[in-house]
């Protein structure tokens, strides 16, 4: 399914309904209001430069960009305070001419994966992203997770409760992440799951 939000009007009508779990996720990851304010300005600008017609689900393009920011912006303060003499340059990239749009869906797809990896359950990951990212219906997600459609179901909600938390349970490895980004974006290019499929249910006990 792809949210029609192409209109900037309709992006920020997404952005401002988004905007209050925004905050909460940046300022529980930076610890500062202020720069809490900053992240979602910067991630509602990167909304407005991606390719939003390629977008499947803007506010959770939204929330995961607001905590890859975070914590980047984060782990670029304690790198400050550990090495004074280097300073940390601000990661920015313009979406609008055709090499960068690429580098930003990447960008986003990336960092989705890390939250995605470091925040759910092998069962929540599976069903949330082929749910939000897919479209899939429970009962599909359900076959594949041999659960109930119910328990399909409570899996995804937990999985958005989790992710509105902004809270990370686990460190992400670098070699389930690059297979699964890569898995993901096969799926998106082609329309076919089954790879997508594979990957996620290889931790699914």
């Amino acid at each position: 399914m792809t949210w029609d939000i192409t209109d900037l009007d309709d992006a920020a009508s997404v952005f401002l309904r988004a905007r209050p779990s925004l905050l909460h996720i940046a300022h529980r990851i930076v610890g500062s209001p202020t720069d809490a304010e900053d992240i979602v300005q910067e991630a509602w600008e990167r909304l407005q430069g991606a390719d939003r017609a390629a977008v499947h689900h803007p506010a959770a393009l939204l929330r995961t960009i607001t905590a890859r920011l975070a914590m980047n912006m984060a782990q670029s303060a304690r790198k400050r305070r550990e090495f004074s003499a280097s300073p940390t340059l601000p990661d920015r990239v313009d979406g609008r001419s055709t090499p960068e749009t690429v580098v930003e869906r990447h960008d986003a797809v990336d960092g989705a994966v890390a939250l995605l990896l470091a925040t759910l359950t092998p069962n929540q990951r599976a069903a949330y992203l082929l749910r939000e990212g897919f479209g899939c219906s429970y009962d599909r997600i359900a076959a594949l997770l041999q659960l109930s459609v119910v328990n399909a179901r409570q899996q995804v909600f937990r999985a958005q409760r989790r992710l509105d938390t902004g809270r990370l349970r686990q460190e992400v490895d670098s070699a389930a992440h690059r297979r699964l980004v890569q898995a993901f974006l096969g799926a998106a290019r082609s329309g076919d799951l089954a790879c997508l499929e594979r990957v996620l249910l290889e931790d699914v006990s």
